[in-house]
C-alpha cells in the first residue's frame, strides 16, 4: 500500500504547486509579459476564444504588450474583452494591432497584490494539507482494515508529512520570490 500511496500523493501535491504558480504567472508585476493575457477570451465565431487562437501577443518592450490581430473585424471584440479581463490598462488601437500600455505599479497597488499573492499561497498550502489528510486517512484505513501493520502506518506517515513539508516549504519559496518581484521598484 506504501509503495503506491507515496507516487499518488507526491503528484497531487505537485497539481498543487503547480496551480499555485500558474495563479502567480497572472498576478501582474510591474513588466510586460505575455502570460497576463492568457485568460482573456475573444467573443467571434460564434463561441469565446482564448485570445491566443485570433492573435499574436508579444511583449514589445518592458512595459507594453502588443497585440496582432489576424482577422481586422476581431478589433472590437478584442478591446472589450481586454477591458472586461480587468487588468487595469486601456488598450490602444492602431489598425490590427492593439497596444497595451502598463502603468508603473503604485505602492498602494504592490501592497494590495501581494495581499493575494499571499492568499493564493495559503490555498496552495491548505490543498497540500488537504492531499495529507487524505492520504492517512488511507493509512488509517489500511491499518483498520488489516491490510498493513501499525509500523507500515507509522513509516506511511512519516513519509507523508516529510512530503507535505517539502512541498510547503516550495510554496514559501514561491511566496517569498513572488513577494519581491512585486516590491521591487
Amino acid at each position: 500500500m506504501i509503495p503506491e500511496l507515496k507516487p499518488s500523493t507526491e503528484a497531487r501535491m505537485q497539481k498543487s504547486l503547480a496551480g499555485l504558480k500558474d495563479a502567480f504567472s497572472k498576478i501582474r508585476t510591474g513588466r510586460a509579459h505575455t502570460s497576463l493575457l492568457d485568460h482573456v477570451r475573444v467573443s467571434c465565431y460564434g463561441q469565446d476564444l482564448p485570445l491566443r487562437q485570433v492573435a499574436t501577443v508579444a511583449a514589445s518592450d518592458a512595459r507594453t504588450l502588443s497585440v496582432t490581430l489576424w482577422d481586422k473585424n476581431l478589433v472590437g471584440p478584442t478591446e472589450k474583452a481586454l477591458l472586461a479581463a480587468n487588468l487595469g490598462v486601456t488598450p490602444v488601437t492602431a489598425g490590427t494591432t492593439i497596444r497595451i500600455p502598463l502603468p508603473p505599479l503604485t505602492q498602494e497597488r504592490r501592497l494590495e497584490l501581494v495581499k493575494l499573492v499571499r492568499q493564493e499561497a495559503e490555498q496552495a498550502r491548505v490543498s497540500i494539507r488537504n492531499v495529507r489528510r487524505e492520504a492517512l486517512n488511507r493509512l488509517k484505513q489500511g491499518l483498520k482494515d488489516k491490510e498493513i501493520g501499525e509500523d507500515e502506518e507509522r513509516h506511511g506517515a512519516t513519509i507523508v508529512q516529510q512530503l507535505t513539508d517539502a512541498y510547503v516549504a516550495q510554496v514559501d519559496k514561491e511566496l517569498a520570490a513572488k513577494e519581491a518581484e512585486l516590491m521591487e521598484v
